[in-house]
């Protein structure tokens, strides 16, 4: 997980929320266009699900999952690798005074929230639950 030093304790801005969504939004577009032209990219369906900007908006922390959680450092390394390629189509397309950093990470929330569906299923915490109520 990215730390937290990059945003504010009072939470992200409209602005921040504002840059973020549409740095998802068009990346979204751009990888299911296949517009960066990398084999590797092309043959994977990757789902752009968040995208955290810093304050000063260099920073964009983007959250990935790859189609069905496999190949999760592969997608990671290239869209790093093809980083570079990604700010030059935002610098060309976009209409921000910086065009960020990206750092991509794997969004870990469907794991999480399949292992919290897991934990609430087992039979001592169902029973757990039944006596609390």
């Amino acid at each position: 997980m990215p730390s937290k030093s990059h945003f504010s304790d009072s939470g992200p801005s409209q602005r921040q929320l504002r840059v973020g969504e549409l740095i998802r939004r068009t990346l979204a577009e751009l990888l299911s266009r296949g517009d960066l032209y990398d084999p590797d990219l092309d043959r994977m369906s990757i789902t752009v699900s968040e995208v955290r900007v810093s304050p000063d908006l260099k920073i964009a922390t983007v959250f990935v999952l790859p189609l069905g959680g496999k190949k999760k450092v592969e997608a990671i390394d290239s869209l790093a690798r093809n980083s570079h390629n990604i700010r030059k189509i935002f610098a060309k397309t976009l209409t921000l005074k910086y065009v960020p950093n990206f750092r991509f990470v794997i969004d870990e929330t469907f794991d999480q929230i399949d292992e919290t569906t897991r934990l609430l299923n087992l039979d001592k915490v169902k029973n757990d639950i039944s006596k609390s109520n």
